[in-house]
């Protein structure tokens, strides 16, 4: 599961790329040629779930009296993949007759420990549609050669358990290294999907543990103050970054009993704008909106006016700090109330809390339950 990169840029223009599932795919055809016949194909084709059949050049071979080993090196195109670069090593072994094609975790391939995922725990990460791609590309092969497809399929990824330091997988619990993902074949640049499917899966894990309260944050500083406000555990944290909206609707769909929605005071004004999604390019802080919710709770006119005004959302809360203008409450319930409308139905007790770039907190809500 991919850490997130804090960027929506769009994907036009851009080139895309192949996730670690098609690699593992291509690769392990590959292997599976030289297993039965002896020669490598170079490049080699699958066929994607869409029907694309797109190439692969191979940059590692490895032929022994029992086994074949093929290798791909992932090109994730424009998007800013921390597995872009790395080698994606199948290597085969024959099963026994009728066995199908087994999976195996080698070196930097995680291995599941905590329920939740779409894998048991002690499965290799390699998630269901890649098993699918791998098994179908064997499964062509096989007739093409007239073989039976029964292998052991074991896929690694050198160096795969440092590049793991950068992703979540150790907190949704995959341990030792990379998971093998993708349900297309194909990366989308600036997508965002992982991220959004690492939210879910964190969401997943946390209602496989039992837990019962879970706090999503905008970033580290504001998940490191709910974590400590609340004595949270790691596994209840949720690392949402700009995706309110994709969090809460899944929740809505899977709920927890408490959720606490933790963030910067900016982020949470655009949240109590009304706004689902949290990035710059979706959406600005809106000064106008800010000063008006000044003028209800009875701040001076001339106050209201500075912070229609301002530059930037720190300016307001610096401004309504020096002048005990409580704006941070208010901007509190208005997010808690687009977060409570997007969980309408599920009845999840909420709680909106915000705090300032040094972790401090400047506003909260009660633990108010949505309807």
């Amino acid at each position: 599961m991919s850490k997130p990169v804090d960027d929506h840029a769009p994907a036009v223009g851009l080139r895309k790329g192949w996730t670690t599932g098609a690699c593992a795919a291509a690769a392990a055809r590959a292997a599976y040629e030289a297993l039965i016949c002896g020669r490598f194909p170079d490049p080699v084709s699958i066929v994607l779930p869409g029907g694309a059949r797109p190439s692969f050049a191979l940059t590692f071979e490895e032929l022994g009296a029992d086994f074949a080993a093929a290798g791909i090196v992932k090109d994730a195109g424009d998007d800013p993949d921390v597995t872009h670069g790395a080698l994606v090593i199948a290597r085969l072994n024959h099963g026994s007759p009728g066995s199908g094609v087994a999976f195996r975790a080698g070196p930097g391939v995680g291995i599941v420990t905590r329920a939740g995922l779409p894998l048991a725990p002690g499965e290799p990460a390699i998630n269901p549609a890649p098993r699918r791609m791998i098994a179908a590309a064997i499964d062509e092969a096989a007739r093409l050669m007239g073989a039976a497809g029964d292998v052991i399929v074991e896929i690694s990824i050198p160096g795969g358990a440092r590049i793991a330091e950068k992703t979540l997988n150790a907190r949704l619990g995959i341990i030792g290294g990379l998971s093998i993902l993708g349900t297309t074949g194909i990366v989308v640049p600036y997508s965002c999907s992982a991220w959004i499917d690492t939210i879910h899966r964190g969401i997943d894990v946390a209602r496989a543990a039992g837990l019962d309260h879970i706090a999503a944050a905008t970033g580290s500083t504001s998940e490191a103050a709910a974590r400590a406000l609340h004595g949270l555990p790691e596994i209840a944290l949720i690392e949402m970054g700009d995706f309110v909206g994709a969090m809460l609707k899944y929740l809505r769909r899977h709920p927890i009993a408490k959720v606490t929605i933790a963030g910067g005071f900016a982020k949470m004004t655009k949240l109590g704008q009304g706004l689902l999604d949290l990035h710059s390019s979706r959406g600005e802080v809106d000064f106008a909106w800010l000063a008006e919710r000044c003028r209800e709770i009875g701040a001076d006119p001339d106050f209201v006016a500075r912070v229609r005004l301002a530059n930037t959302a720190k300016e307001v809360a610096d401004l309504a700090l020096a002048n005990g203008v409580d704006l941070g409450a208010e901007v509190a319930k208005a997010a808690w109330g687009t977060a409570a409308k997007a969980l309408r139905g599920s009845a999840i007790a909420l709680e909106v809390v915000i705090f300032d770039r040094d972790g401090t907190l400047i506003a909260r809500t009660p633990f108010w339950l949505t309807h």
